[in-house]
């Protein structure tokens, strides 16, 4: 362990989604606002802050691994996340951690800093200055903005509620504030996140709240509404499928706000998304994903869905591939099912075996890969804008993303030939497309 110096360092590992990113942002943020350094190594730091997930086996895994090598490396560990709900689990494996703590309890896990590492007495908040958009975690081009935590929702294969509880919007002028900094810190791109994006607000009875003076309530219209005055990307993520969601695409076939939807459809069998207890499963998916199309013809769908859920037949499961068939999404995700310790999915009868599991999720994404490649061929010929992400190291290609693309998650664009001397990281760009694969868009620049 290194000794504590007049500036205290602090080591930090985040796991998980992006909502457990921001998170880790928002830790960060106060303990240098209260005077300590981040430390960039193990060695370095007088104790570590392990952020954990726990939403599926493999991530309790990773995250159980990763306290194990704070712990070998330092030996000052503080546990936070979602993981952190089960200290029990935790210290049955790593008894010295010094501290557990849930996820969102910012103010225990600080406490628990201060307890083992104090803030440096000599420290002014005035004179130390922390950025107003406080400290992130992505590139400095975009940024996450949570809007909510918590789920009202009690899908049978999720134990979210459990880890983050009910769901618990922002005030819409706390969010705005939070999204007019980023921009002001020169940020490109917005990515709304929550449990839950089209809910938000439902827990506050739409509250009426202010913003640079003007009124707004603290419902998803007006948020996307007043997101898209700021003059930069912003991108839905989480959204499901509720009647007002129509009002988005208004938004986006105005170009107000990116012609993008993230929704967790899961499944499309009716009697399998019963089963999953899932949200709006009554309603007619494919009808308003017409219509939507009909409004915005460049509006990009992106999905995840589970196969091999308890119960699934092979009636279910080719129910689905007819489904996606006609619904033709862009961006798809797949996940065989698998048992998350607490869920109400394990108690169901008739689970799936391993290899038929397997066996669907291939033949899920062979269907989809076939889809995507025809989507994207589509694009070809076409002009459009991309934001620039990074600059190959070794060849002159700018990896960028167009309106259609996530990061993280979705393709690229890789702009050929450029002179890269003349292009940066958060730069938008006008290209037009030469070529497409599986997953990626190729273009060249459009010369101004």
């Amino acid at each position: 362990m290194s000794t504590t110096t007049s500036t205290p360092k602090v080591g930090f590992v985040s796991l998980g989604c992006p909502k457990a990113l921001v998170d880790s942002e928002r830790i960060l943020t106060q303990l240098r606002t209260e005077g300590y350094a981040v430390a960039a190594d193990y060695e370095g730091a007088d104790l570590v802050v392990v952020n954990t997930c726990g939403f599926i086996e493999s991530a309790v895994q990773e995250s159980l691994d990763a306290i194990g090598e704070a712990l070998a490396e330092n030996g000052r560990v503080i546990v936070t996340g979602c993981l952190g709900k089960d200290e029990e689990k935790i210290r049955s494996m790593h008894p010295s951690v010094l501290k557990v703590t849930g996820p969102q309890a910012y103010q225990d896990v600080m406490s628990a800093v201060h307890e083992y590492v104090p803030p440096p007495p000599a420290h002014n908040p005035y004179i130390d200055l922390v950025p107003a958009q406080g400290i992130r975690l992505t590139p400095k081009h975009y940024a996450y903005l949570k809007i909510s935590e918590g789920c009202n929702h009690r899908c049978t294969f999720c134990i979210i509620p459990h880890l983050r509880g009910d769901l618990v919007s922002r005030p819409i002028g706390s969010v705005m504030d939070e999204a007019q900094a980023l921009v002001k810190a020169g940020v490109k791109e917005l990515l709304v996140i929550s449990q839950d994006t089209s809910a938000y607000g439902v827990d506050l009875k739409y509250k009426l709240d202010f913003w640079n003076g003007q009124p707004l309530k603290s419902r998803f219209q007006e948020l996307c509404d007043a997101l898209g005055q700021l003059g930069v990307w912003v991108r839905l993520h989480y959204v499901y499928p509720y009647p007002h969601v129509d009002a988005a695409i208004d938004l986006m076939a105005a170009g107000k706000i990116l012609p993008y939807l993230d929704i967790p459809f899961q499944h499309a069998s009716p009697r399998i998304l019963q089963l999953m207890k899932r949200p709006a499963h009554s309603e007619n998916t494919l009808e308003r994903i017409r219509q939507w199309r009909e409004k915005c013809p460049d509006l990009t769908l992106r999905s995840t869905f589970v196969v091999g859920f308890p119960g699934e037949t092979e009636e279910d499961f080719q129910y689905l591939l007819d489904w996606l068939q006609e619904a033709q999404l862009d961006r798809v995700g797949c996940f065989t099912y698998s048992p998350i310790e607490g869920a109400p999915a394990n108690d169901l009868p008739d689970p799936v075996p391993e290899d038929i599991k397997q066996a669907r999720y291939e033949r899920f994404m062979q269907v989809q890969q076939a889809i995507s490649t025809e989507r994207l061929k589509q694009k070809i010929g076409r002009e459009m804008q991309v934001l620039v992400d990074e600059l190959d190291d070794n060849y002159p290609v700018a990896i960028a993303r167009s309106a259609a693309d996530a990061p993280e998650i979705d393709g690229h664009v890789y702009v050929e030939d450029i002179d890269k001397s003349a292009i940066s990281p958060g730069q938008l760009l006008r290209v037009r497309i030469t070529d497409a694969d599986e997953y990626d868009l190729y273009a060249e620049l459009i010369a101004d």
